[in-house]
């Protein structure tokens, strides 16, 4: 219960309180009252890549695709935390979630040690198909530049997007990908967001 009654009979008003909480509206109506105490806790989303298989168009040494969500963001290559394809064409990384995901959120790691720019022009793809090998699903996001060893988060346009594959797909030629760590922060697809309030 949200209602703590200190009097009754005391106030005799209708009082609405509209809460807005991210996606979710709570509406609390109340007559004869006094005080109320309202506790709303707010449970973050997990991060669904630490569940899932990944891959990746090539590998460079031992730089597996695998190491992009180890759940470590630690940036340096050298210390071998990071996915590093060889240098090709449009190379990529994807990660299978298992399940299909509403996706809120998608947090990509850069390289700490150096090469920076690799990185620039990078898409976040998200979808449920393997066409392409999933590089043909929606963008979720493009990547202008991220720092040298620095997170960026990216939302997708509208919110959210529903899929079970996440890419990251740099076109172009002699390209390489790096990436230190990618997180996928997301809902269950037939959850509502609000669910997690």
């Amino acid at each position: 219960n949200f209602f703590l009654y200190v009097f009754d009979q005391i106030v005799k008003k209708m009082i609405v309180i509209v809460i807005l909480i991210s996606f979710h509206t709570i509406k609390i109506t109340m007559d004869h009252l006094a005080y109320v105490k309202v506790n709303i806790q707010r449970y973050p989303l997990p991060n669904v890549a630490l569940k899932g298989e990944a891959t990746q168009s090539s590998t460079l040494s031992f730089a597996s695709a695998s190491k992009a969500i180890d759940g470590r963001r630690n940036s340096f290559y050298s210390n071998g935390f990071c996915s590093h394809s060889t240098e090709e064409t449009n190379p990529w990384w994807r990660v299978d979630l298992q399940q299909s995901f509403r996706i809120t959120a998608v947090k990509i790691t850069n390289r700490g040690d150096c090469c920076a720019e690799r990185l620039d022009g990078a898409e976040i793809r998200i979808g449920n198909s393997l066409e392409n090998n999933g590089n043909n699903n929606p963008r979720c996001a493009s990547i202008s530049h991220i720092n040298t060893g620095q997170t960026s988060t990216y939302q997708c346009d509208g919110g959210s997007m529903v899929g079970r594959f996440v890419n990251v797909f740099l076109p172009g030629q002699k390209k390489t990908l790096t990436l230190c760590e990618v997180e996928v922060y997301a809902a269950q697809a037939g959850k509502a967001l609000s669910d997690w309030i």
